[in-house]
C-alpha cells in the first residue's frame, strides 16, 4: 500500500475578540472562509492571550465547561457552548516534546476560556475536531519564541498551532468608530512588516524597535502568543488572511505562517 503523508499544518495567529464578534457576521464569515481554506486539523493546539500560568500547563483532556472569562456583557454569552472533544494523545505528545526542550510542565482540568472558543466557533463551529490549550508560560519573548520551537514538529502530524491575541490592544482606547489612531495604524504596519520579512530578531526585540508600544499594548498578553507561533513557523512564508481595525484601535490582522 502506499505511503499516506500528511500534508505539514500552517501555523495561525488569529485576532480574536471579544464576545461581540459573534455579532460580526461579516467577520464571522472571513473566519469561516479562512479555516474553510486550510488543511483540515487532527487537532488543533491553542494558545491564548487569556492564560498565563508559570510552569506551561496544559488544559484539561476531556470536555469541561468553559471559562467565561469576560465582565459585562449580555446573558446570552454566558451561555455559549464549544463542546469540542478532548486531545489527550495531542497533551501526551504535548508532554514529550516540551520534555525534550527542557521545558517544565504540569497538567490541570482548565476549561477553553474566551480566546480559544470564540475563533474555534466561527472557523470549526460544529466543535468536531480535539482541541488541547495550553499556558503561556511567561512573557518573555525569548521563552514564548523557544516554547514554539519545541512545539514545531506537532505541524507534521496533523496538527494546528494557533495563538489568540490582538496584535492592538488597548482597552482605554475602545471606542465606535471607523477613525484609526495614527499609533495603532502605526503599530499594525510595522508588525506587518516585520512578520513578511521574517524578521525575528526584530520581533523578537519588539519592547525597543516596535512604535508606540505603550499604548498598543499597555500590557502584553495579547501580542504574547504571536511569539509562540513565529517559533513554530520558523522562516515559512507569511500571508494576512484578514485585516482591518474593530472599535477604532483594535486590528483584526490574523495571520497565516506557512
Amino acid at each position: 500500500m502506499p505511503t499516506v503523508t500528511t500534508p505539514r499544518s500552517p501555523v495561525l495567529f488569529v485576532a480574536h475578540g471579544a464576545p461581540p464578534l459573534l455579532d460580526d457576521p461579516a467577520w464571522i464569515a472571513e473566519l469561516a472562509q479562512w479555516a474553510h481554506e486550510l488543511p483540515r486539523p487532527r487537532a488543533i493546539l491553542m494558545i491564548s492571550a487569556h492564560w498565563e500560568a508559570r510552569p506551561l500547563t496544559l488544559g484539561a483532556t476531556r470536555p469541561v465547561p468553559l471559562i467565561y472569562d469576560f465582565h459585562g456583557f449580555p446573558d446570552r454569552f454566558y451561555r455559549l457552548q464549544y463542546a469540542a472533544p478532548g486531545a489527550p494523545a495531542l497533551a501526551d505528545r504535548v508532554r514529550s516534546l516540551v520534555a525534550d526542550a527542557g521545558i517544565p510542565f504540569h497538567a490541570s482540568e482548565r476549561g477553553l476560556d474566551h480566546g480559544a472558543y470564540i475563533p474555534l466557533m466561527c472557523m470549526y463551529p460544529q466543535a468536531e475536531i480535539p482541541v488541547l490549550q495550553i499556558s503561556m508560560p511567561s512573557i518573555d519573548p525569548h521563552d514564548l519564541y523557544a516554547l514554539g520551537q519545541a512545539l514545531a514538529p506537532l505541524r507534521d502530524e496533523g496538527v494546528l498551532i494557533v495563538g489568540s491575541g490582538f496584535l492592538t490592544h488597548n482597552l482605554r482606547s475602545l471606542r465606535n468608530s471607523p477613525v484609526v489612531p495614527t499609533w495603532a495604524s502605526e503599530f499594525d504596519h510595522w508588525i506587518a512588516d516585520v512578520l513578511t520579512r521574517r524578521d525575528h530578531d526584530a520581533l523578537l526585540d519588539y519592547r525597543r524597535r516596535a512604535p508606540a508600544l505603550q499604548l498598543a499594548h499597555p500590557t502584553e498578553e495579547h501580542f504574547a502568543p504571536v511569539l509562540v507561533a513565529a517559533g513554530a513557523a520558523g522562516t515559512d512564508p507569511v500571508r494576512f488572511p484578514i485585516t482591518g481595525f474593530w472599535f477604532g484601535s483594535f486590528t483584526r490582522r490574523s495571520v497565516q505562517f506557512g
